[in-house]
């Protein structure tokens, strides 16, 4: 491993000798978090950051990352940037306390939540897809990383692997290639795979120097429009109370990033295509205080309601690549809906070389030396399982509140994009512990680290990890409703 030095900005120098050790100065949590919001806009990142107190720090869980750090300050940046759009509104300043146990738990929501008892991976339609998600062993002594989550990734495999789709079938189909080889095989058939790479490889890679050049949130101000100002709201209103959404995402970084906006206030409509839908249980555990329409815009008439929608939004979130044949690029959108605010999810960049790849977060660890650098006798997930899909979700959301306050004094047309290899990148520049200091730590389990909370649903009582951060001086919000898919029509209410 190539070691490295931190200096207290939260920038790494590479040190190219033979050490295998690093030596951290980490930033600290109100670094990190001036750090984000200087990367948001702030105005004064410094000051902001005051209003934030995280509670405890890693080292948590056996990770060389800081996983708990890196979450703390996105939540607590999502918690102050929603705040400050209520006190624009007429609401009472807030400062915001973070849990950092609490933002470990939010890692591991998906394990965490259960529908009626029941764990939601449970749920699905075919667990074993899921189950099939691996590091494989090819024939150059190479690790690749396969998903078959969904079945047209799970075909997509199969067309190109020949064998039985479970994970003797998968090893043994795998270790008959070469890993770069099979990694390009399977996407180019519109699967998604990903062979292990070390830090340096990516670095050296042109989609890595690409995701390496951007920050973990880009804000562009993409053209023209009006002033939106935010209109006075009660002291019973949240923050978001009359901001609208749409919100074609899928999984679980776009999903949640709407979740939040919508537990804050604003009215979100979520889009699905009826023969792409998620899991029912994804639903549930994302779809909290969201209506859910079917839209496919392959279809003339989805379409022509999409843009009738889009006439009153102020938000259009999507994960998605290959809009643009639609009519649904930012650039088509704004020019319909001028003040538009997009908010953009990417696996690999918007416009890099790896661009048209379909990515999902372990493929993002993967690719970038995150696995690699958590490997024991072979690459290895963070003990978290996930990490970019939600400190996505919360970055994405904050840039939202964000905007929505630089539209109201600023006018124009906004896009917001979060990439997911790009927040691996953010936090392995935030520094790396060494791996006998954190290796005999207990591993996060089952059992949450901070609380649960219940709530009923459409679906079942729904039991999840509590809202992670709690205001000076008002309640946090709990999450809305969950609702079946194509339950609402595709128009505001």
């Amino acid at each position: 491993m190539t070691s490295h030095t931190l200096n207290t900005t939260g920038t790494t120098t590479t040190d190219t000798s033979t050490s295998t050790t690093e030596t951290i100065s980490p930033p600290s949590a109100g670094e990190i978090v001036s750090g984000l919001l200087h990367t948001l806009g702030g105005l004064d990142p410094a000051r902001g950051a005051e209003d934030i107190t995280v509670v405890g720090a890693d080292p948590l869980v056996p990770s060389v990352h800081r996983l708990a750090d890196a979450m703390s300050a996105a939540i607590g940046v999502f918690g102050r940037q929603t705040a400050a759009v209520g006190e624009l509104r007429g609401h009472a300043h807030q400062k915001v306390e973070v849990r950092a146990e609490a933002a470990i738990d939010q890692l591991m929501a998906t394990y965490h939540t259960t529908v009626s008892g029941r764990p939601v991976g449970a749920l699905l339609d075919d667990p074993t897809l899921l189950g099939n998600n691996d590091f494989y062993r090819a024939r150059d002594g190479r690790w690749i990383f396969v998903i078959t989550t969904y079945p047209q990734l799970r075909d997509a495999v199969h067309s190109v692997l020949h064998c039985p789709l479970d994970k003797v079938g998968i090893a043994r189909a795998v270790a008959d290639w070469d890993a770069c080889t099979l990694e390009e095989a399977i996407c180019t058939r519109g699967g998604v795979a990903c062979v292990v790479r070390s830090r340096d490889e990516w670095l050296a890679h042109p989609a890595g120097r690409y995701v390496a050049q951007r920050p973990v949130v880009e804000i562009e101000r993409v053209g023209d429009g009006p002033r939106r100002p935010l209109e006075p709201i009660g002291a019973a209103d949240e923050a978001l109370a009359g901001v609208r959404v749409l919100d074609l995402t899928h999984v679980i970084a776009g999903p949640v990033a709407t979740r939040l906006l919508a537990q804050f206030g604003a009215d979100v409509l979520h889009l699905s295509r009826p023969d792409r839908p998620d899991p029912i249980p994804m639903i549930a555990m994302t779809g909290g205080g969201k209506r859910n329409a079917y839209c496919d815009l392959r279809d003339a008439q989805d379409r022509a309601a999409f843009y009738d929608a889009l006439q009153d939004a102020d938000v259009f979130a999507h994960a998605y690549r290959g809009l643009a044949r639609y009519g649904a690029s930012t650039e088509e959108l704004v020019r319909r809906r001028p003040g538009l605010i997009t908010l953009e999810y990417h696996a690999w960049g918007a416009e890099g070389p790896w661009s048209e790849r379909g990515g999902f977060d372990q493929l993002a660890c993967s690719a970038t030396g995150f696995a690699d650098e958590e490997r024991t006798d072979r690459p290895s997930l963070p003990p978290t399982y996930l990490v970019n899909d939600y400190l996505a979700a919360y970055l994405g959301a904050a840039a939202v509140a964000t905007v929505l306050r630089r539209r109201a004094t600023e006018g124009g047309s906004w896009r917001i994009r979060v990439t997911l290899a790009g927040v691996c990148h953010w936090v392995r520049e935030l520094g790396l512990f060494a791996w006998e200091d954190v290796r005999d730590l207990p591993r996060p389990g089952r059992a949450p680290l901070a609380e649960l909370s219940t709530t009923e649903t459409d679906f079942g009582p729904l039991t999840e990890p509590a809202t992670p951060f709690s205001y000076s001086g008002r309640p946090v919000p709990q999450p809305g409703r969950r609702s079946p898919l194509g339950s609402a029509a595709l128009q505001w209410r």
